[in-house]
C-alpha cells in the first residue's frame, strides 16, 4: 500500500529550480533513502514533504489525502514525523522532558487541564512519561532520561531526535542525515535502530550522504541531482547506474 506520492513536485526559490517535476511512491513498511549530491534537493522535498515549503507545482498525498497547503502541525498530527539535518533539541531539558514534547500532538489535556491537575491529566501525564521511559530505552538512552539534553554526546543527541519524533507515533518517519557527524560504530548502531523502527511498524524515508549505511540498511532508494529525480530502485541496481555514477563523480557522458 502508497503511504506517500509525490506527483510532479517543483519548487523553486527565485530562479533556481531548487527541485523540478519529482515524482515517486513511498511503500508501507518502506525504508526509503533519498540521495544526491550537495544542492540536489534532498532537503527541499523532506520541507515540501512537511509543509515548511509550498509548492509551485505538482501536489503530495499521504495515505491518499492531499496534504501540501497545509499547515505543519496539521501533517504531524496526521502521522508525519522527522528529525533535522541540524539538531534542535531543547539543550537544557531533561531527555525525557525532550520526548514527552514530541508526544504533545496525541495528548488531549488542555490549558485549564494541565492548570488544574484533575485525575484525567494526572493520568495522561504520567502515562506520557511511561512511555518516554519505554522510547528512551528503545534508542539505547534509558540511562539518560535526567540527563540534559545538551550534555548528551553527539550520537545520543542524534538518537535522542529520533525518540522525540517517534514520540508522536508517526506512520511515516523522515530523517534528515541522522548519521551526519557520527562514527563508525555509531553509524553501524544507527543502522541497527533503522530496523527496528521498521519492525515497529514506521514506515522511513531518510536523506543521507553515507553510502554505506544507504546501502546496508534500505530497500529502495531515490536519487536526485540538480532538483531532478535520475533514477530509483534497490541498492543494487542504483550501485551500477550510469546516471548516478556521472552524478557523484561528475564524469561526462
Amino acid at each position: 500500500m502508497t503511504v506517500l506520492e509525490l506527483f510532479g513536485v517543483s519548487k523553486r526559490f527565485g530562479r533556481v529550480n531548487a527541485v523540478n517535476d519529482v515524482s515517486f511512491a513511498v511503500e508501507r513498511g518502506d525504508l526509503l533513502a533519498v540521495i544526491g549530491p550537495n544542492g540536489a534537493g534532498k532537503s527541499t522535498v523532506f520541507n515540501a514533504i512537511t509543509g515548511i515549503y509550498s509548492l509551485d507545482a505538482g501536489r503530495i498525498e499521504f495515505n491518499g489525502v492531499r496534504i501540501d497547503g497545509r499547515p505543519t502541525f496539521r501533517i504531524a498530527a496526521m502521522g508525519i514525523a522527522r528529525t533535522f539535518q541540524n539538531i534542535r533539541l531543547f539543550r537544557f531539558m531533561p531527555a525525557i522532558d525532550n520526548v514527552m514534547a514530541g508526544e504533545h500532538a496525541r495528548l488531549h489535556a488542555n490549558v485549564f487541564a494541565s492548570m488544574l491537575h484533575p485525575p484525567s491529566e494526572r493520568r495522561e501525564e504520567r502515562q506520557a512519561r511511561e512511555r518516554a521511559r519505554e522510547l528512551l530505552a528503545f534508542v539505547g538512552l534509558e540511562r539518560a532520561a535526567d540527563v540534559q539534553a545538551g550534555s548528551l554526546d553527539y550520537g545520543s543527541q542524534r538518537r535522542l531526535e529520533i525518540a522525540r519524533a517517534l514520540a508522536s507515533s508517526p506512520e511515516l518517519l523522515l530523517l534528515d542525515e541522522p548519521a551526519a557527524g557520527m562514527n563508525p560504530r555509531e553509524k553501524e548502531s544507527l543502522r541497527e535502530l533503522l530496523h527496528a523502527i521498521r519492525d515497529r511498524g514506521v514506515t522511513q524515508m531518510l536523506v543521507e550522504h553515507d553510502m554505506s549505511l544507504v546501502m546496508n540498511a534500505c530497500q529502495r532508494i531515490v536519487v536526485l541531482d540538480h532538483g531532478e529525480k535520475i533514477a530509483q530502485g534497490t541498492p543494487q541496481a542504483i550501485r551500477s547506474d550510469r546516471r548516478v555514477i556521472e552524478a557523484y563523480l561528475g564524469t561526462g557522458a
